[in-house]
């Protein structure tokens, strides 16, 4: 169904029939409270529920059409689908028009639509969620019956440029020991580090200051300048480290007698941490201003100084959502390629020293699925492993999140 047809379908039919049977059902109300009948519900739960009635028959039809023509079975022209949706649109409003009368729970009933429409939503993500880790799990498995999964997962050599590839995907042996991921990891986890290490305290400071001394004219003032840095686009940032932050890093080095490269792991972690540094902030400031002001008060009361209940009772009361916030500035950073590629390189290299070039597993994913390889060969594949290792790692983190939340919660509830 091309894009005139759908535009036909959608404003040209169902909402103009929407629109009447509204107007009828709401009428007929009307007319029908001038003569004295009560009815159960408002004139709007009626028009609503004519408006179910005229649209569920045809939104089923186009369905049913998708579903036929996705799994292939059949192929339902666009004018005949449109043609039969409106017929059963035209069907279904006299039927919701006929169907109103005073004795009728519309109410109720448009309501029991809402729910059902709400639980339809939340099966959307949950089943959205389960189709992208299969379609990584599917993939990986292919990769992994190339590459064994223990060298993957512990080995320390990251070349699949030397891997060979035989006809139907198959890599020989010079492909074992090519693809182990602990450099990868390791300078994901080295750049994530010192991102935070610069986002959390300044973000976390920031938000104590925002929440606890700084006057309503400051706030209004800096916070909003603070969240400016959250709109700026990473590739900009990606420029900034490239071109002022890494040379400042080579010069600062050599200056106390070390060697820094010019693509190295410092830079996008410094400058990836600035980037963080709202997410950190705006949410622990929300989380630490939504604290009672009656457990600041007794602390207060009780002698402690503003500082010391800060310390000891917002902060801890508020700890639940600051680890929320720790955690999602990790997902961001860890999820981050701009800026890795253009101030860190794509060099895999495990190392311990920051002033080295290192590469961080999304942009060799990136760099493996935007190559010339066939798709099915161990280099390309390799960008599922490297996302279902992720992926693993990600769920473990969450899960002890929420169990590090749950216990605060429960402390300070």
């Amino acid at each position: 169904m091309d894009t005139g047809t759908v535009f036909l379908y959608l404003f040209c039919g169902l909402l103009p029939f929407a629109a009447i049977a509204y107007f009828l059902a709401t009428r007929k109300t009307f007319s029908l409270k001038f003569k004295g009948q009560t009815f159960h519900s408002t004139s709007g739960s009626y028009g609503w529920y004519a408006v179910v009635w005229t649209l569920w028959p045809a939104l089923a039809a186009s369905l049913l059409a998708a579903v036929l023509s996705l799994t292939g079975v059949a192929h339902v022209p666009g004018s005949a689908l449109v043609a039969a949706a409106l017929a059963l649109a035209a069907g279904g409003l006299a039927v919701g028009v006929m169907k109103v009368n005073p004795g009728l729970r519309a109410r109720n009933i448009v309501e029991g639509v809402i729910v059902k429409l709400l639980f339809a939503a939340s099966l959307i993500s949950i089943f959205t969620t389960i189709g992208i880790v299969l379609s990584v799990i599917f993939e990986a498995i292919q990769f992994f019956e190339i590459v064994n999964i223990w060298d993957f997962i512990f080995g320390t050599n990251w070349n699949p440029d030397e891997a060979v590839v035989h006809a139907a995907g198959a890599a020989s042996e010079s492909a074992e020991g090519l693809f182990g991921s602990v450099p990868l990891f390791a300078g994901t986890f080295m750049i994530t580090a010192i991102a935070m290490l610069v986002a959390v305290p300044v973000g976390l400071f920031s938000a104590i200051c925002m929440a606890e001394y700084a006057s309503p004219t400051f706030r209004k003032v800096a916070k909003p300048t603070l969240e400016i840095l959250a709109g700026i686009p990473t590739v900009v940032y990606g420029f900034f480290a490239a071109i002022t932050v890494s040379p400042m890093i080579v010069q600062a080095a050599e200056a106390i007698g070390l060697q820094a490269d010019y693509t190295n792991a410092l830079s996008p972690g410094i400058v990836m941490g600035i980037m963080i540094i709202p997410l950190v902030s705006s949410l622990s400031d929300d989380i630490i201003t939504s604290v009672p002001n009656a457990m600041r008060e007794g602390a207060l009361a009780l002698g402690a100084y503003r500082s010391e209940s800060i310390k000891n009772v917002v902060l801890p009361a508020a700890l639940p959502g600051i680890v929320s916030a720790f955690l999602l500035g990790v997902s961001r950073a860890v999820g981050e390629t701009m800026i890795v590629v253009m101030a860190a390189g794509l060099r895999p290299n495990l190392t311990m020293n920051p002033l080295e070039g290192m590469t961080t597993v999304t942009v060799r994913i990136v760099d493996a699925l935007t190559g010339d390889q066939a798709f099915d060969s161990p280099e390309t594949l390799s960008a599922f492993g490297l996302g279902l290792v992720l992926l693993v790692f990600t769920l473990a983190l969450n899960i002890v999140s929420l169990l590090v939340i749950r216990r605060f919660r429960q402390q300070y509830e």
